[in-house]
């Protein structure tokens, strides 16, 4: 399969124009390290048909030129909203294409997973991002559990089918990393902190603040958490979260060199 490349010719140019004409230092373009090349998938909300084009996409244009080094970093909430959580985190727990490194980093809707399985009852607020979903997609019978035992029923339920192997993946997940002139987390980073002093909470949940800052934040934040009809690209972040659940297009940011560009995986 060909990769997509990132809209229409027009969209392109209008895209980097809008960048261009955003306020900015006289730093040099960001990099990453010589030898390397990065793909960064942003939330995937339990949309396993769009990660199997994502990376089948990857794959394909690993072909074109590749480096020697691949990574692939996924932004995390993997899970939630969409109908097939149960099957993206079979796609992700099983070995990665030959040769790619993979980073798994975790989002805030895995807290609230970890939360229910830990306090059942933090599923009365769960259930109103995604939760559900999540559960039907594991065969949990959501309807017969809370007619018999509520939100505890739901949790022993989901205990008893989660494989161990997905919570091993949970339990894996990094909040952050970091390339070159990059940095990667999910939701931001609190304005006015080092990034190697961020809190985990601001790493997963952070939003005003992050997002209406210009603050230079010493490296460049590849993020998602926050849905954008298009990646947004600023001076001082990256957003790559383009609603998958909603919009039915995933987009992967590329990254290579001094070079930005971006692959979408659409239904």
């Amino acid at each position: 399969m060909r990769p997509q490349l990132a809209a229409p010719e027009h969209m392109i140019r209008s895209l980097f124009q809008r960048q261009a004409q955003a306020p900015r230092d006289d730093r040099p373009p960001p990099r990453v390290p010589d030898g390397q090349r990065v793909y960064v998938i942003g939330d995937i909300h339990g949309c396993a048909d769009l990660l199997q084009t994502a990376h089948e996409q990857i794959e394909a244009d690993a072909q074109d030129n590749a480096p020697d080094r691949v990574k692939i970093i996924y932004l995390g909430d993997y899970i939630d909203r969409g109908t097939s959580s149960y099957e993206t985190l079979e796609l992700l727990t099983t070995p990665g294409p030959a040769n790619f490194d993979r980073v798994f980093l975790k989002g805030n809707h895995e807290v609230m997973l970890e939360s229910f399985l830990l306090e059942p009852e933090t599923g009365a607020s769960w259930r109103h991002y995604g939760g559900m979903e999540t559960l039907q997609s594991y065969r949990v019978d959501i309807h017969q559990g809370l007619a018999q035992g509520g939100l505890q029923a739901l949790a022993e339920e989901f205990r008893d089918k989660i494989p161990s192997t997905h919570l091993e993946f949970f339990q894996q997940l990094l909040a952050a990393t970091e390339i070159g002139d990059y940095f990667f987390c999910h939701a931001g980073v609190r304005p006015g902190t080092p990034l190697e002093r961020q809190r985990e909470d601001d790493l997963l949940w952070i939003r005003r603040e992050f997002l209406t800052s210009d603050e230079n934040f010493g490296k460049i934040v590849v993020h998602g958490h926050t849905v954008t009809e298009l990646p947004e690209f600023r001076p001082n972040r990256i957003n790559i979260d383009t609603g998958a659940y909603m919009s039915g297009t995933l987009t992967c940011l590329v990254l290579e060199s001094d070079n930005q560009r971006i692959i979408y995986a659409r239904r």
